[in-house]
């Protein structure tokens, strides 16, 4: 995955999310139980993120 974006996604999974990385470590950490409104909320700030890093192109 291109490294820009993979860094765009971490930040939104840390911040919306309180992941701390995208990265399998095989350990109980791979794992989170998360609200439903807080996925949703990540997923439309990926969007959003998306379709302005799109306008600039």
């Amino acid at each position: 995955m291109n490294r820009k974006i993979n860094d765009k996604l971490t930040a939104i999974a840390r911040d919306t999310l309180r992941i701390k990385h995208l990265e399998t470590i095989n350990s109980g950490e791979d794992f989170s139980e998360l609200a439903v409104w807080l996925i949703k909320e990540a997923l439309e700030k990926a969007y959003q993120q998306g379709f302005e890093d799109g306008q600039k192109q």
